[in-house]
């Protein structure tokens, strides 16, 4: 019987999840998934998987997750504190842009990061407090 396009992406996905497994390596994979898409008939399909255990079924996990009373913490804080992250980023991006025109002009010039570190910080405060409930997010 000759393959659909819905066959071959379905081997296309249970390499991609065998190379995220470590399963293979990147050039298996290609190797693998050029066969796949070049495949006319199902036969050509089944010995590109056939040595890959069969993924889990969906859900399957957080069930057992939930047998095992080891239900995964998810912090509501956790998307405010990536975003200081960010803003820690920035704030060293920016003062070494300072740093570096200062020691270029030869004189400490004004500090010029404060100003857009004070607004994104304000920003990021106001969020804490004044959660938008409307997004989801609860912080």
């Amino acid at each position: 019987m000759r393959a659909s396009d819905a066959d071959r992406d379905a081997v296309a996905e249970r390499l991609a999840i065998a190379l995220t497994e470590g399963r293979l390596d990147l050039a298996e994979y290609e190797r693998r998934l050029d066969l796949a898409m070049h495949a006319v008939v199902l036969g050509d399909l089944a010995p590109i998987t056939a040595d890959l255990p069969e993924p889990p079924a969906p859900g399957a996990e957080p069930a057992d997750l939930v047998k095992a009373g080891h239900l995964p913490v998810v912090s509501p804080w956790k998307d405010w504190i990536d975003e200081w992250r960010w803003w820690l980023g920035g704030a060293i991006i920016m003062t070494g842009i300072w740093g570096v025109t200062s020691v270029i002009g030869g004189a400490l010039l004004p500090f010029w990061p404060l100003v857009p570190l004070g607004i994104w910080a304000a920003i990021l405060v106001a969020a804490a407090v004044w959660p938008d409930e409307s997004s989801g997010s609860r912080r």
